[in-house]
């Protein structure tokens, strides 16, 4: 059994996606954070091919999927999951749990409310829909949705450099030494392609967005009440441990599991996350 990567024309744009896995097992599909992209999930995959169908998209901008410029392509979260959505219904995806992972949750939360009767579970690691799971690290971010100036548009660019894509991921590791560069590697050479960082800016700024929806996201889970398993990175700079409890509010089948690491569990935790999501999943979809 091997991944293949494959690429799939969605509205002129061209993503890419791994997929790996019989597709007569249940289907997960990963939604990846900033700023990564299906790469992130390159050994859960393999982890999880043996008894689910898998598929792991790149949004556009971002891994190997298109950069359309930023005057054919308005850059929100909206318009990502839009993408995402039609992306869904090209490889026909009828029933399927999703994963989300930082930014995959602002795109994955939409697509559940869009359509509530295609998802079987939720899986969150570090994918927050709760206000008091921002900490103290989205203060700059927020000063920029309160006043978008030049100068506190600029300040974020740091946020954007090779030195803060590494410390994402070895920030509240337990052993720094034992994550690949690789994987920062990999995010910063698509941060630093032409036109890049201004798309980034621009998502950080629709962010603003996101916070707004967290109320129907919140009413959709006590709606529909899909079982959820929530494994956090504890330790995670930008998404505190609060916003993992929050969702035994509004769910009554959720398990919350606080890990141990920083903002990329898989990095460190990648056994851990597997069994859980296997026998979360193996208890829920029978």
């Amino acid at each position: 059994m091997l991944v293949q990567y494959k690429t799939v024309n969605i509205n002129n744009i061209n993503i890419f996606y791994r997929e790996a896995g019989n597709t007569s097992n249940p289907t997960i599909l990963l939604l990846h954070g900033f700023p990564s992209s299906s790469h992130m999930y390159r050994n859960l995959i393999t982890k999880l091919m043996d008894e689910y169908h898998i598929i792991a998209p790149d949004y556009p901008g971002f891994g190997n999927s298109d950069q359309p410029g930023m005057d054919e392509f308005e850059y929100t979260f909206d318009n990502l999951a839009h993408v995402i959505n039609d992306f869904v219904e090209k490889l026909k995806l009828e029933k399927f749990s999703i994963y989300v992972h930082d930014y995959g949750a602002p795109v994955g939360f939409r697509i559940v409310t869009k359509h509530p009767e295609r998802i079987q579970a939720i899986i969150t690691q570090n994918g927050n829909a709760y206000e008091e799971g921002l900490l103290s690290a989205w203060d700059p971010i927020r000063t920029y949705w309160e006043n978008p100036t030049e100068e506190n548009k600029n300040n974020l660019k740091a946020l954007l450099s090779a030195d803060f894509t590494k410390y994402q991921y070895i920030d509240g590791t337990r052993n720094p030494d034992r994550i690949s560069p690789d994987a920062w590697n990999m995010d910063q050479f698509v941060l630093d392609r032409p036109g890049n960082k201004e798309i980034q800016l621009a998502l950080f700024y629709d962010y603003r967005n996101n916070v707004k929806q967290y109320p129907s996201w919140q009413e959709y889970f006590r709606t529909y009440q899909p079982p959820a398993l929530v494994a956090w990175g504890k330790n995670d700079l930008f998404f505190g441990p609060e916003g993992a409890l929050a969702f035994q509010r509004d769910l009554k089948d959720s398990e919350v599991h606080l890990l141990n690491t920083g903002h990329f569990p898989l990095e460190e935790e990648l056994e851990t996350s597997a069994n859980l999501i296997k026998q979360f999943l193996g208890e829920r979809l029978k």
